[in-house]
């Protein structure tokens, strides 16, 4: 929400007790247990607030969306006295998150190497952020596309955070057992044109009801186009799979091809564009069909399978 200088301030003075200064900006945590954080942007051009919101800490059933509504409304309304409520705000930014069990930190860290491999992916570039152990992750941010993809240790990164807050050792080896094995993935709306792709309504309350019943579109649409579908193996299980597989000789030799470019090239799309193949769409359906993922396990990596990365979402 953009306010005019006397509004703002009117309000960033009666809520400057619970205000804490982050860089240039200016926190109200009072409402963190209930799910909101309010921040203020004091910039001399645009006297922002931003309301971010834990769908999830306002009510127990993300399906309940006229419950969230309400809940949301009701608690926005009532921390600005009832002059502002949920409809006064932009929808900016959606993050979608799935917690993926692959049952150790082990193996988070397997699939975290695996998938670091696919490399430069169409339409987005690496980016790293100081939050995150550049091992323990795998981001990208849209070049024109408005979202990220984002997938972490969730273990890691949680206990790094802690440790920075002085967290105790009882705390940290609480959490840890709680998240250990978490494979976190997210996908970042990060502005309201990247939302209009899945929400069309004109108010903020109806794109928060479209953007939960189109949530796993939104979330897969993006999840899809990074992780490759199928099993990971080491190269030459890869072959020997396509090569008895694979009935059709010319599709069998382009995926042969892609198999041996991957590593070389160190992207999977940069791979694509090597073949310069117009059907390298029906390459990638072909790899999908026996269930083997394009992208192969490093010689270096004493892991020699992985299961479909995708099989646990139907855990």
């Amino acid at each position: 929400m953009i306010l005019d200088t006397d509004h703002f301030q009117r309000l960033f003075t009666s809520k400057s007790v619970y205000l804490k200064e982050l860089d240039d900006e200016y926190l109200d945590t009072s409402l963190a247990t209930k799910g909101l954080t309010i921040i203020y942007r004091d910039s001399r051009y645009k006297k922002k607030i931003r309301v971010l919101v834990n769908a999830g800490m306002v009510v127990n059933d993300l399906s309940n969306t006229d419950k969230l509504l309400h809940k949301l409304d009701k608690r926005i309304g009532g921390y600005f006295d009832h002059k502002y409520t949920l409809n006064n705000f932009t929808l900016s930014g959606v993050t979608f998150t799935v917690d993926i069990d692959v049952g150790s930190h082990e193996k988070v860290l397997d699939y975290l190497k695996g998938i670091k491999r696919v490399g430069r992916v169409k339409g987005f570039s690496p980016v790293s952020y100081d939050c995150f152990d550049e091992k323990a992750s795998f981001c990208l941010s849209g070049n024109s596309n408005d979202t990220d993809f984002l997938l972490y240790d969730l273990e890691k990164a949680t206990i790094d955070q802690l440790r920075n807050a002085d967290a105790g050792r009882k705390q940290l080896q609480s959490v840890s057992e709680r998240i250990k094995g978490i494979l976190r993935a997210e996908i970042r709306l990060t502005k309201p044109k990247a939302i209009r792709e899945y929400a069309d309504a004109t108010d903020t309350s109806g794109q928060i009801v479209e953007m939960m019943k189109n949530s796993t579109d939104a979330f897969m649409g993006t999840f899809t186009r990074v992780v490759p579908f199928g099993d990971f193996y080491k190269m030459d299980a890869a072959v020997e799979i396509v090569r008895s597989e694979v009935k059709d000789s010319i599709m069998r030799r382009r995926m042969l091809r892609l198999l041996a470019l991957i590593p070389e090239k160190k992207s999977l799309h940069l791979a694509q564009k090597e073949m310069n193949c117009r059907d390298v769409d029906k390459v990638m359906e072909a790899f999908a069909q026996i269930h083997l993922s394009p992208v192969t396990i490093s010689k270096r990596h004493e892991v020699k399978h992985l299961d479909n990365l995708y099989s646990y979402f139907l855990k």
